[in-house]
């Protein structure tokens, strides 16, 4: 097999591996992208802070009183 051919070849099969290669990482990542959004909400719901309840309204005899 004469050298140019065989380089041609060789840089032929070392692009399509590179393409297959780059066409699996790609698939992986459509694969895995339902759990990374599932994930991700899961941490943003225990990460954001729970809001505290409020105050109980605070009153005086005298207001009381007066509502009733």
């Amino acid at each position: 097999m004469p050298v140019v051919l065989e380089a041609i070849v060789v840089s032929f099969g070392m692009l399509l591996i590179f393409t297959m290669a780059f066409f699996l990482i790609f698939l992986l990542a459509l694969v895995m992208s339902p759990v990374e959004k599932s994930l991700s909400k899961m941490i943003w719901d225990s990460t954001t802070p729970k809001r505290p309840l409020p105050p109980p309204p605070k009153g005086s005899f005298r207001d009381f009183s007066k509502k009733h």
